[in-house]
């Protein structure tokens, strides 16, 4: 093991129990759809499906879905552009997200500012988004969006931020690199269980549950994807 892989603690995490297993079905299930394709082709009417869906679970997830609706509407329309810059200027992209979800429900001098005590949590996570790893991107993703969504940066609407950094993250990482997995509707259908694995990620044993339980969302959003791609075959 090289000393790079030694000092690089997203290896670590993505080695414990009930996550390789996890992360390798939901790389599978999104095989199944995205890169089998041999057999399907992608259509504009599905893609738009995909962002569409994704913005109302992402918004279903917050306590005030009609009110953030439209923000998460809006931040869907920007994925592939934000997910461009999460791994190069994380800060950009956190502060972009917030802009577009708090449009018009914040005072404009408060968008995309990082409250002062989120600062120091804020830098470690850009530090991890900027630092090159080993781990698979489902690991990286699932830390990135625990990291937004238990410190609450912003304020107002972390948690569409949140969501919208894991799903980021996975285009940016190459695990869906044309961003059509509704990645929130994965956390939507398990929702009852979104809460509390996130809750618990604020002790040390609930670190690989809650990865394993992202995974497991992925999983669900590629299965949900995967029941519409009866588009035509090459």
């Amino acid at each position: 093991m090289t000393a790079e892989r030694r000092d690089d603690p997203l290896v670590a995490l993505s080695v414990l129990e009930g996550v390789p297993s996890a992360v390798a079905a939901a790389r599978d299930a999104v095989d199944a759809v995205l890169r089998d394709r041999g057999l399907r082709r992608i259509t504009a009417e599905q893609r738009a499906w995909s962002l569409l869906e994704g913005a109302r679970a992402n918004a279903a997830l917050a306590e005030q879905p009609d009110r953030l609706l439209p923000g998460a509407i809006r931040l869907s329309g920007e994925l592939h552009e934000l997910a461009g810059t999460i791994l190069r200027s994380p800060g950009q992209m956190l502060a972009r997200a917030h802009a577009l979800i708090g449009r018009g429900l914040v005072p404009d001098d408060q968008l995309g500012r990082i409250r002062p005590a989120a600062a120091d949590r804020m830098a470690g996570l850009q530090r991890l988004l900027t630092t090159p790893t080993e781990a698979p991107g489902l690991v990286l993703a699932a830390v990135a969006h625990a990291e937004v969504a238990t410190v609450s940066p912003f304020g107002f609407g972390d948690g569409l931020v949140a969501r919208a950094v894991e799903q980021a993250v996975l285009i940016a990482r190459g695990v869906d690199p044309q961003g059509v997995v509704p990645v929130c509707s994965g956390h939507r259908q398990l929702a009852e269980e979104y809460g509390d694995r996130l809750a618990g990620y604020a002790d040390v044993s609930g670190v690989g549950p809650w990865i394993a339980y992202c995974a497991r969302a992925v999983t669900h959003a590629a299965e949900q994807l995967g029941g519409r791609l009866v588009g035509p075959r090459p």
